[in-house]
């Protein structure tokens, strides 16, 4: 299928049309749009349970990532009337806004909206750590997230030496961690919270945690994202639990030069990564998919009981 020519597709009883399908847009690895759509179908059964009932930002890049991208929010234009879209204030977990002020945004809740959304260019999908309710009313959070980020002279490995920390401190406390590979540099750690809280009392937490591990570890961690605080450090960014904020989902694309994926990993995983400056690496979506094949979701935890 050349140039502008289009494909209606029919995706659980849903007509799309799908357009430009070998599109390059990944050019170092020639990823085209038709393997972005083949990997998202592919994902779907574990993917979609941790997108369910959370709306959904989405970074775009129409004409590949080599070129432009853009956030997005709202539901654009065109935004098929079959596709959920809910009111979320644009601050405060439980509705509250101080001017009154919403998004009106996607909740990625089948396959059918994952291949409308991929067929946008719609990469990378990010995700709050809270959920709407059946009625669209935002729910507590049912999640902590700790986003690693290495700076300047720093990798994967110290990311990795932190990830234990991290986890023998969240354990400490009742807390199950969940390692996720951030698909960037660094790695995401998610803890279910079984009940659920108030965004601020997880922000809390883990800004506590990470201002503790900046205090005991200077020379590895740093609780400020001044560039000059990072250098040889990892940043433990505890700010994307605050209600507005989103993060990458498990599973996502991301926009970087390969297709890599926000893929779940095993703490053995992270302890081989941690002794080893090549024990753990990021993966591309075919790394991802066959991970899934042999492990399943590793991630299975983040997914919440209704």
């Amino acid at each position: 299928m050349a140039g502008g020519e289009e494909l209606h597709v029919e995706v659980e009883g849903r007509t799309l049309r799908i357009s430009n399908l070998d599109k390059v847009l990944y050019p170092r690895t020639g990823t085209t749009k038709g393997e972005v759509l083949h990997y998202y179908a592919q994902v779907a059964p574990v993917l979609l349970p941790h997108l369910a009932g959370r709306a959904i930002t989405r970074i775009r890049w129409p004409h590949g990532v080599g070129d432009a991208s853009f956030y997005e929010k709202n539901a654009p234009r065109g935004t098929p009337s079959w596709v959920r879209v809910v009111s979320v204030p644009t601050t405060g977990s439980r509705g509250e806004s101080r001017h009154g002020d919403t998004l009106e945004m996607p909740v990625v809740d089948s396959l059918a909206t994952l291949t409308w959304l991929a067929n946008l260019a719609a990469l990378e999908l990010h995700a709050h750590q809270w959920q709407v309710s059946a009625t669209g009313r935002p729910r507590r959070a049912d999640r902590l997230v700790v986003d690693l980020d290495p700076g300047e002279d720093a990798g994967l490995q110290q990311c990795c030496q932190v990830a234990l920390e991290v986890r023998d401190r969240l354990g400490g406390a009742g807390l199950e961690v969940v390692p996720v590979l951030s698909g960037s540099k660094g790695l995401h750690l998610y803890a279910p919270l079984r009940p659920r809280r108030a965004s601020e009392d997880a922000t809390a937490v883990a800004k506590e945690l990470a201002e503790g591990l900046a205090r005991d570890h200077p020379r590895l961690v740093t609780a400020t994202m001044t560039k000059t605080r990072r250098v040889g450090r990892v940043f433990l960014d505890w700010s994307q639990n605050a209600a507005s904020k989103t993060t990458v989902s498990p599973y996502s694309l991301r926009g970087r030069d390969r297709p890599t994926v926000a893929a779940p990993v095993t703490w053995a995983e992270v302890e081989a990564g941690a002794e080893d400056p090549l024990g753990l690496e990021q993966v591309t979506l075919g790394e991802a998919l066959a991970r899934v094949a042999e492990h399943g979701d590793l991630a299975t935890a983040l997914v919440p009981t209704r």
